[in-house]
C-alpha cells in the first residue's frame, strides 16, 4: 500500500463515493504518476500484457505501472478500495462486474464515447452491461468452455470422440479403470475438476452440465426478474449425475474438491486425468507440456437439453477515483484495436485475448488452428453467460459450497441440500430486488 496523507485519503473517499453514485469528482491522486494497471494474471500471461503495454506506451507516451496479480486478487482490490486508492484500470473477468458496480468501484462507460466501440460485437458489449442496463466496462476478450481429452489415451482404448453424456461418462470410466497410459498401474482418472469453493469455482465448472441437463442456478423471468432454478427436477437430475461420477463411479481426480484452476492444470498435463472441461486459454501451454498431437479440443458432449456451456470473458474496468481519466480512456480504446487484440491472441505460451471482441479480427486467420475454430463455433452457437442479476457472485459462491458438500459427503439423496440452497438463493434474490 502506498502512503497517503489524511487529506488525500479523505478526498479520495469523496471521489469514490460520488463515482459510486454515478456522479463525478476531482481526484487527489497524483496525475503525474504512471497509469496503474492490474490484471488477474499468471506469470506466463503477465509477459504477454507487458509487451502490449509497452507498445501502448510507445504509441501514446502514456506510462504504465503494471501489476499482474493472481493469488488473492479480489482481496487485494478490496484492500485498495478500503484505502480509497484503487488502481486506475483493472482487467479481470466478467464475473467481477456485479460486485464492482455494487461497490461503486467501476465507472460508467458510454458506448458512443469509446473510439472503436462500433467495432466491438454487440454480444461482447453485453459482458460490460450491468443489471440496470448501463455499461460499466469495455469488453476485452470472450471465450467458451471446451472439453479437452487425452487423445492418445482414447485411441489406445478404442473409444470414439464422445458426443453425448453417456459416451463421455463411459470414456471417464475407461480412463479410470483400463490403464490408458499403459504403465500397468491403477493411477489415472477420468475427469479433472477444479472443485474448490474459492470464488465459486465448482459452480463455474458445474454450471455447463446443469444447463445441458435442462436446469439452471437461476432462471430469467423478464423485466430484470429471476426465479431460483437450482432445485428444479432438471437441475436435481443433472447434479445427481455429477454426484454419481464423484461418489459411486469414482472417476474424478482425487483431491478435486480443493483444487483451483492453477493447481488443476498440472494434473492434466502430467497424465493423472484425461478429461478436462475448461477454458481454451490452456491450449498454448498444453501444446508445449503435453504435445498438441496427444490431446484434443472438442465441443462439450450433449446432455438431455443440449450442449450449452459457460461463455464469459474479460473486461477493462475504469476504476473510480482516478486522476487519469483521459489515460484510462486511451488504454481501453487501444486494447480493443485490431492490433492489440491480435497481439493478445498471439501471446506465448497463452493468449490473453482468447476470442476477439473486435469484429474486424479474423479468428481463423490469426490463430491458423482448427481447434480455435472449434472454440469460436462453440461460443457462437452454445455459449451462455451467467444471469445478469445485479451481483451474481453470492449465487455462484453459495451454489459452489453446496455442490462441494454434496460431492464430498456423497448423500444418497441430495434433494434436501438443493432445497436449502434454493431457499438461500431466493433470499439473495429478494435482497437484490431481482425476484419475481
Amino acid at each position: 500500500m502506498r502512503r497517503r496523507t489524511a487529506t488525500t485519503i479523505a478526498m479520495l473517499g469523496v471521489a469514490a463515493l460520488l463515482a459510486g453514485c454515478g456522479g463525478t469528482a476531482s481526484s487527489a491522486k497524483d496525475p503525474n504518476k504512471p497509469l496503474e494497471v492490474w490484471t488477474r494474471s499468471t506469470e506466463a500471461t503477465a509477459k504477454v500484457y507487458e509487451k502490449i503495454f509497452k507498445t501502448f506506451t510507445e504509441k501514446t507516451g502514456v506510462q504504465v505501472d503494471y501489476k499482474p496479480i493472481f493469488n488473492d486478487f479480489d482481496k487485494q482490490v478490496q484492500q485498495r478500495a478500503a484505502a480509497k486508492d484503487l488502481p486506475d484500470v483493472v482487467i479481470t473477468d466478467t464475473g467481477s462486474l456485479g460486485n464492482f458496480v455494487k461497490q461503486g468501484w467501476a465507472t460508467e462507460v458510454e458506448r458512443e464515447d469509446v473510439a472503436g466501440g462500433t467495432d466491438i460485437v454487440d454480444r461482447a458489449w453485453d459482458n460490460g452491461k450491468g443489471a440496470d442496463g448501463k455499461f460499466y466496462a469495455i469488453p476485452y476478450s470472450t471465450q467458451a468452455m471446451v472439453t479437452l481429452i487425452r487423445k492418445d489415451w482414447r485411441e489406445k482404448l478404442g473409444k470414439p470422440i464422445p458426443t453425448t453424456w453417456e459416451e463421455l461418462d463411459d470414456l471417464a470410466k475407461a480412463f479410470t479403470r483400463d490403464d490408458p497410459d499403459g504403465n500397468g498401474q491403477n493411477d489415472t482418472y477420468g475427469m479433472l475438476v477444479p472443485g474448490t469453493t474459492d470464488r465459486g469455482y465448482l459452480a463455474w465448472w458445474a454450471s455447463s452440465y446443469i444447463w445441458q441437463g435442462g436446469g439452471g442456478i437461476l432462471e430469467e423471468e423478464g423485466d430484470g426478474k429471476f426465479r431460483v432454478g437450482v432445485d428444479s427436477p432438471e437441475s436435481a437430475k443433472a447434479v445427481e449425475r455429477l454426484r454419481k461420477l464423484f461418489c459411486e463411479e469414482k472417476v474424478v481426480q482425487p483431491g478435486s474438491l480443493t483444487l483451483g484452476t492453477n493447481d488443476a492444470h498440472p494434473l492434466f498435463e502430467s497424465g493423472k486425468s484425461g478429461i478436462y472441461l475448461t477454458g481454451p486459454y490452456m491450449i498454448g501451454r498444453f501444446d508445449k507440456s503435453i504435445g498438441k498431437d496427444r490431446y484434443e479440443v472438442i465441443a462439450s458432449p450433449r446432455g438431455p437439453a443440449g450442449a450449452t456451456v459457460l461463455g464469459e470473458g474479460e473486461n477493462i474496468y475504469r476504476m473510480a477515483g482516478s486522476a487519469k481519466t483521459a489515460d484510462q480512456k486511451k488504454l481501453g480504446e487501444y486494447l480493443i484495436t485490431a492490433e492489440a487484440q491480435q497481439a493478445g491472441m498471439k501471446g506465448d505460451p497463452q493468449p490473453v485475448v482468447r476470442l476477439p471482441v473486435n469484429k474486424t479480427v479474423d479468428v481463423n486467420a490469426t490463430y491458423r488452428d482448427p481447434r480455435w475454430a472449434t472454440v469460436a463455433g462453440v461460443y457462437q452457437s452454445e455459449a451462455r453467460p451467467f444471469p445478469s442479476v445485479p451481483n451474481f457472485a453470492p449465487f455462484r459462491q453459495k451454489t459452489s459450497e453446496t455442490l462441494n458438500s454434496i460431492f464430498a459427503k456423497c448423500p444418497a439423496d441430495s434433494s434436501a441440500e438443493l432445497k436449502s440452497l434454493a431457499d438461500a438463493l431466493k433470499k439473495e434474490l429478494d435482497n437484490q430486488k431481482a425476484s419475481t
